[in-house]
């Protein structure tokens, strides 16, 4: 048996079940009354695995557009095989899975957005920009466009755009114009290659904080590459339509503008869309979203970011469905 290349330890997990728990402690929908669990980022399993073992009377949907991160996931969730679903699919997909599955609704939901580990400690897959590896960063390695093929194709207001976009890069232009230079005498093929011209491209001083200077490129690059942001955007209100009334969703953000999607649609569904200065809710009109984190996302703790380094930039923002005209 191949064992995982990443050790995943699942980010918030008690703070993700506690939000969890109140929508699946109850009655469900799903066969023999059961409460039906997506994971919309399945990856190796960790927050799955609590789930389902936190909550004997649930049935999980995992999605993952990562078919190895699906196989191992297959394993380390064999002990709850009458109670899983496990689905090649990425998280917008979700209205067509539940379809074929027969389910027309569900419980709970959790997404935890990003590069897993399995991803990142395999240096194969060219997310990692301290290892040497083809320049791929595909999740789903059975389809779609390269970091290579991006890296050598993109125009240099392209390759800017990105960079400055989806990486917050203050030195985008100069960044693509290296880029553009090098590829000039040869394609770029090689991981460590693009983190060198990244690092040459950054003046020093700028180089001395923030981390790995090519760490904001490489996650550009990635994001480019799945379109992560435009599948975000499609497939959170797609969810949030999925969900029962007193349904909940969590969601583990770990940049700006995925949060910033997040945020936006969980707001724009708890306000009322009734005209302002009537005494009343009109009918239809009212919140269907009530914000579980408010006061804005919440944060990890000192010791959660000691015991797990890669839950330093987290966001967490969590909601639960309402009845449009009767509320909470």
């Amino acid at each position: 048996m191949v064992e995982p290349r990443g050790v995943h330890v699942p980010v918030l997990l008690d703070r993700c079940l506690q939000l969890l728990a109140p929508a699946l402690d109850r009655p469900g929908r799903g066969p023999d009354g059961r409460t039906i669990h997506v994971d919309g980022t399945l990856g190796l399993g960790g927050h799955a695995e609590a789930v389902l073992t936190a909550h004997p009377n649930t049935i999980l949907v995992g999605l993952d557009r990562d078919t190895e991160a699906l196989a191992h996931s297959q394993r380390r969730l064999a002990p709850f095989a009458d109670r899983i679903h496990l689905v090649h699919a990425v998280y917008d997909e979700l209205p067509d899975v539940l379809v074929k599955l027969g389910l027309d609704a569900i419980d709970s939901a959790l997404f935890d957005l990003g590069v897993s580990s399995l991803q990142l400690d395999a240096a194969d897959r060219g997310f990692a920009y301290a290892q040497d590896a083809p320049l791929d960063m595909r999740m789903d390695q059975t389809t779609g466009t390269t970091a290579q093929e991006i890296v050598n194709n993109y125009s240099h207001a392209e390759l800017t755009r990105v960079l400055r976009v989806y990486g917050e890069e203050k030195f985008a232009s100069k960044i693509a114009a290296a880029i553009v230079r090098e590829r000039a005498k040869a394609p770029i093929t090689s991981s460590a290659l693009l983190a060198e011209l990244v690092r040459d491209s950054i003046p020093a001083p700028a180089r001395r904080t923030g981390g790995h200077p090519a760490k904001r490129t490489f996650q550009a690059l990635r994001i480019e590459v799945n379109g992560e942001l435009s599948t975000w955007e499609r497939a959170l209100p797609r969810t949030i339509d999925a969900l029962t009334p007193g349904g909940r969703v969590v969601v583990l953000s770990y940049h700006s503008l995925e949060d910033k999607i997040t945020k936006q649609a969980f707001v724009a569904r708890a306000r009322s869309t009734a005209p302002i200065g009537l005494p009343i809710e009109l009918p239809g009109t009212g919140p269907t979203l009530k914000l579980l984190t408010r006061g804005g996302a919440e944060l990890p703790s000192d010791e959660e970011v000691a015991r797990n380094p890669r839950a330093g930039s987290v966001r967490l923002r969590a909601a639960e469905t309402i009845d449009r005209d009767h509320g909470p």
